[in-house]
């Protein structure tokens, strides 16, 4: 089965469930639980996030803080962002601090929203600050995403993108020449997801400075859509509203400059 074939060439080892008709039209999907220390690894990751938070939240002065939660809408991101403003002045080095654990753990752990984070960064911190913040915390989270998937997220990979991570692999040994490159064609283009080529990059053998260095380049277009729409925050009806026609001007000639590079390459091969 195709499924076996990829699993033996990425080193996986896993039970098969479910039945296949002898036509081949139904394709079993891989059932690969954490094993004990697995799941204590991740564990241990996110207690050291929640100790971090706490500390955080130990110097900060007595006050209600019920307001504080992962905003999901711009409702919730204005709520937040009117509280913090209050403490960003006098509690500087707390808030942004907060803010950073908060969005590698997102990172780190696929939880959706950091869009939000970048936002609530251009809304406090202004573009230059804000795109800086942005950059270094996302540049992080996908930091802590690619080693913890490197110690125990084959299985996961494996199990949620069979064919995307096939996929993958085959383009990154066709492209090994020039990987830089191409990481960050994959970074400023949705050609695969970003929680995706987080966990799937240490599977597939890309080399941490590679990952970095495409990660860290190409995240700044878009962050500085995000956080310059921050600003605005007030502004804002929706998420579609950060997409105008000056933004995507922007990320269209960032992405050209960028992806040059990637696409002399595919000429010369």
């Amino acid at each position: 089965m195709e499924g076996c074939e990829s699993e033996k060439l990425l080193g996986t080892s896993c039970n098969i469930s479910g039945d296949e008709s002898s036509s081949g039209v139904h394709k079993p999907l891989p059932t690969c639980p954490l094993t004990f220390w697995e799941m204590a690894v991740a564990s241990g990751v996110v207690l050291g996030f929640l100790v971090g938070l706490i500390c955080v939240y130990a110097t900060m002065p007595a006050s209600d803080y019920s307001f504080l939660k992962l905003p999901r809408s711009l409702e919730d991101l204005q709520i937040l962002r009117d509280h913090l403003e209050s403490y960003s002045s006098d509690y500087t080095i707390q808030v942004l601090v907060g803010y950073c654990m908060v969005y590698v753990f997102m990172q780190t752990f696929m939880i959706p929203g950091t869009i939000f984070m970048s936002l609530l960064a251009g809304s406090l911190f202004g573009v230059f600050k804000g795109v800086a913040l942005v950059v270094f915390a996302a540049t992080a989270g996908a930091s802590s995403c690619f080693f913890l998937s490197k110690l125990i997220g084959r299985p996961i990979v494996f199990s949620l993108w069979p064919d995307k991570l096939s996929f993958f692999q085959a383009q990154v040994a066709k492209r090994r020449a020039r990987l830089l490159n191409y990481m960050l064609f994959l970074r400023v283009t949705p050609t695969l997801p970003n929680t995706f080529i987080n966990m799937a990059s240490p599977i597939v053998d890309v080399p941490y400075h590679i990952f970095f260095l495409a990660t860290f380049i190409g995240l700044i277009p878009a962050a500085y859509v995000t956080v310059r729409a921050g600003i605005a925050l007030s502004e804002l009806q929706s998420i579609g509203d950060l997409y105008d026609f000056h933004s995507m001007a922007t990320l269209f000639l960032i992405g050209v400059v960028t992806v040059t590079p990637t696409l002399m390459g595919k000429e010369d091969s």
